[in-house]
């Protein structure tokens, strides 16, 4: 009921065909930058901290600019960069504006190939220089990168360290900009290579450059660059001479789609914001596969490469729970099943009294998953109401009949969150009071003292708002009892691919976990977690293993998430309070193609993942006990 920070999204497009034919087709030659609009905008779930895009105009002649870039910060972003773009345009007369031929030729970000970047920060590093896309610049054409990603890396460190031995400098200390100096390098190599090639074969001048930019091949630049790469990732590219790419991780962590005819191709992180800007079946677009690119020649021409061998697929359960739009046909099914199988811990919890029991949902994001638990409650009260027919006999009359067919699962809406309040909260003392207002409750929605309240959402992370404002403010309507349901099993572990969440005591699970150790005198436990996850900071991150799973081995789920109760429960609640999440059973069965579970699990897909996750341990230790 906290929001996580959502993953960073990524739009490419390549008109395959000259802008006058979009001109004469759709009314106008921004078609191309019109999609882009409308793929990024549909996207804007992923980032809402910054927005750029980036365009290269093909066929420019030499003194002419022929790469375009604008980035701006913050939630209006995307509406700002595209109005600075529009405004290069205000001041043309009718026939300039709908003329291909003049706007090829004399206008910016008149192009055929864009780039798009919706950002949410993973770094914690803000403003504008860490805006994507990213530029290296340079007199050639075909040398010429911006670059893209929705991605973090968990051994920039060691790639830091590996490129400044070979000479290189950075001009930050960061993932981005070091995955830019290393794309940029090879391909300056490559560029190289292929004008000793061609100096070789006769070819002067201009001629040189047009073979390079003909014959340059992007998958050796990103098979050379992206070997060390440990994370998860879809990285975009494109170069001045108008090659482009994207590439994805080769455990298939982030996620990206594509779509290709006559008139274009396009990627984008999430499959329904294709079929809606481009009005295409799904059946139509395809899933770029783990540690596989997309290229797309000067020309137009499309080929896949596998550029890293792939490795156990390990996609983001994350993404079907939460990050992506539920829109999705797939992700809709998976949230809504997700629901329904929570059906019987809920019973329990409610003491399988559903006539005085209410349900609902907090935030939006969980709503398809409620829509699957009413589902589940549905079949299970048609079965009873089967049960009690068969009970009755040959002959039952209309009364008894009437009576049984009439239980109806209860939801309301009771919770809704004042989207207003939330600007004006202070710092400091006031700040917990004002947060307790940040949802408002439906009055009159259940009966006071006999009702209990079952409210599900899609994830309990921290916890914050839980005790700061949800139940505080729910006990308000006096229900019997307060279910809190998760759709997600326990947030356990950091992530180190893409979302901001990388210190151990931001968990809920965490605290409880550690708490309980301490008050059943297990301190020694934590204690030989911590040696073992010290003991292992000097080997090859490829042998290490995450000891942090040995805080929580003594528990089962049920004492966590009472411990949780504790914790979270405000002094003063009346309604008694109780938390039941999902098993990585049910998850499993729910995304079964999404098996990336190491947020709940711990099973880390990469060995950098595991790398960090004992260090986040070993830092936590060292802070709270003073080492």
């Amino acid at each position: 009921m906290e929001p996580l920070k959502h993953e960073c999204g990524v739009a490419m497009i390549r008109l395959l065909k000259p802008l006058e034919y979009y001109q004469e087709k759709y009314g106008t030659w921004m078609y191309g930058l019109n999609k882009l609009y409308l793929l990024m905008e549909k996207q804007h779930n992923r980032g809402q901290e910054g927005a750029g895009l980036a365009c290269v105009k093909l066929e420019a002649n030499p003194g002419e600019e022929y790469m375009f870039r604008e980035r701006a910060l913050g939630s209006g972003a995307i509406t700002e960069i595209f109005g600075t773009v529009q405004n290069h345009f205000k001041d043309l007369a009718p026939e300039q504006l709908h003329d291909a031929g003049y706007a090829k030729k004399c206008l910016p970000f008149a192009g055929e190939v864009y780039m798009g970047h919706l950002r949410y920060s993973t770094t914690g590093k803000s403003g504008i220089s860490y805006v994507h896309p990213f530029l290296r610049r340079n007199n050639w054409r075909a040398k010429n990168l911006a670059l893209c990603g929705n991605f973090n890396m968990t051994n920039v460190d060691e790639i830091f360290a590996r490129i400044t031995a070979d000479g290189q400098h950075p001009r930050k200390y960061a993932d981005t900009y070091i995955m830019l100096e290393q794309v940029g390098h090879r391909l300056d190599r490559e560029v190289e290579r292929l004008y000793v090639e061609c100096e070789k074969e006769g070819l002067k001048g201009m001629n040189i450059t047009h073979a390079i930019e003909d014959r340059i091949d992007l998958g050796n630049v990103l098979k050379t660059s992206s070997k060390e790469w440990d994370g998860g990732y879809v990285i975009c590219g494109m170069t001045g001479s108008g090659e482009s790419f994207a590439v994805r991780d080769p455990w298939g962590i982030r996620p990206a789609f594509w779509y290709m005819d006559d008139e274009i191709m396009v990627l984008a992180s999430e499959r329904p914001v294709i079929q809606t800007a481009l009005n295409v079946p799904a059946g139509s677009i395809n899933e770029l596969q783990p540690g596989q690119a997309i290229l797309m020649s000067k020309t137009g021409k499309m080929r896949l490469a596998q550029i890293n061998r792939a490795k156990e697929k390990k996609a983001c359960s994350f993404e079907r729970i939460y990050f992506s739009r539920g829109s999705d046909m797939d992700i809709y099914k998976e949230r809504k099943l997700l629901g329904e199988k929570l059906v019987n811990p809920i019973l329990k919890a409610v003491d399988y009294d559903v006539e005085h029991t209410v349900f609902s949902f907090i935030p939006n994001t969980a709503e398809v998953a409620f829509y699957g638990l009413l589902e589940g409650f549905d079949n299970y009260l048609n079965e009873l109401k089967v049960k009690k027919i068969e009970a009755l006999g040959h002959h039952p009359n209309h009364e008894e009949l009437e009576k049984i067919l009439s239980w109806r699962i209860r939801s309301e809406k009771v919770a809704i969150k004042d989207i207003k309040l939330r600007t004006f909260i202070a710092e400091g003392n006031s700040r917990n009071d004002l947060a307790a207002h940040v949802y408002d409750i439906t009055y009159g929605s259940l009966i006071p003292h006999v009702d209990n309240l079952v409210i599900i959402d899609d994830s309990i992370v921290r916890g914050t708002t839980l005790k700061q404002s949800i139940i505080g403010i729910l006990d308000r309507l006096h229900p019997k009892k307060i279910v809190i349901v998760s759709s997600s099993p326990q947030v356990r572990y950091p992530d180190y691919y893409g979302i901001d969440m990388a210190s151990m005591d931001q968990f809920i699970a965490f605290k409880a976990a550690i708490d309980l150790l301490k008050e059943r005198d297990m301190k020694d436990v934590i204690a030989r977690a911590y040696n073992k996850s010290k003991d292992q900071v000097g080997l090859p991150k490829e042998q290490m293993v995450n000891y942090v799973k040995e805080i929580y081995a003594p528990f089962t789920n049920e004492e966590i998430a009472a411990k949780m109760v504790e914790l979270l429960t405000p002094k003063g609640t009346q309604a008694k309070v109780e938390i039941v999440y999902q098993t990585l059973e049910g998850l499993h069965e729910a995304c079964p193609n999404h098996t990336g579970d190491w947020y709940f699990s711990g099973d880390y897909p990469t060995p950098g993942g595991v790398k960090l996750v004992n260090q986040a341990f070993i830092d936590y230790i060292e802070k709270v006990y003073q080492f």
